[in-house]
């Protein structure tokens, strides 16, 4: 006979599989809340932050559909905690980075793990920074609209930056081999 309690708890993790990715995934929403808190605006026209990073990392690391839960999530709780208005197209920019890293790297790209690695941060920051939040912002706030020529060449800094992160914690073997446990349900 079945606990009806243990049922239900199986049921609420169903997205992430195992109560060890939950976990991960809220750690990576933790860690992008941090890094939407502590940026540095340079010229006040480009926005250096570690707060894509998770996202991109749950992605890869654990598919489509946690990493757009880590998007949307991180940023919803990230305006919260830091007294913005969440707006939707913003929200659902960050979910699409979240969901084009996790598709990108798992499902276009086979071999080598960088070119792998790269594209995927390509293609999750074109599709989720470059082209929706851009859009929205450029919608929702019309002053905004000279500076927004700005944000592709910061995209592709942190683009760089961010294929060097993951890059090296994947080339990590004690990394990988936990989290391919930590994938294991």
């Amino acid at each position: 006979m079945t606990n009806n309690r243990e049922t239900a708890v199986k049921s609420d993790i169903r997205l992430f599989g195992s109560t060890k990715v939950l976990v991960l995934a809220a750690l990576l929403i933790a860690i992008s809340v941090v890094g939407k808190s502590l940026r540095i605006d340079l010229f006040s026209v480009i926005r250096i932050s570690a707060e894509t990073l998770p996202i991109l990392m749950a992605g890869i690391f654990f598919g489509p559909f946690i990493g757009a839960a880590v998007g949307a999530g991180a940023d919803l709780i990230g305006c919260l905690a830091t007294g913005m208005t969440p707006m939707p197209v913003i929200t659902l920019g960050a979910a699409a980075t979240g969901f084009m890293a996790g598709l990108a790297y798992n499902h276009v790209l086979r071999g080598r793990t960088l070119p792998r690695i790269a594209f995927a941060v390509a293609a999750a920051r074109l599709v989720g920074s470059v082209i929706i939040t851009t859009t929205g912002l450029y919608f929702l706030f019309p002053a905004m609209r000279p500076q927004l020529v700005w944000r592709p060449v910061a995209n592709i800094i942190m683009a760089v930056i961010e294929t060097a992160v993951i890059y090296m914690l994947m080339s990590n073997s004690a990394f990988t081999a936990q989290l391919e446990k930590v994938k294991r349900k």
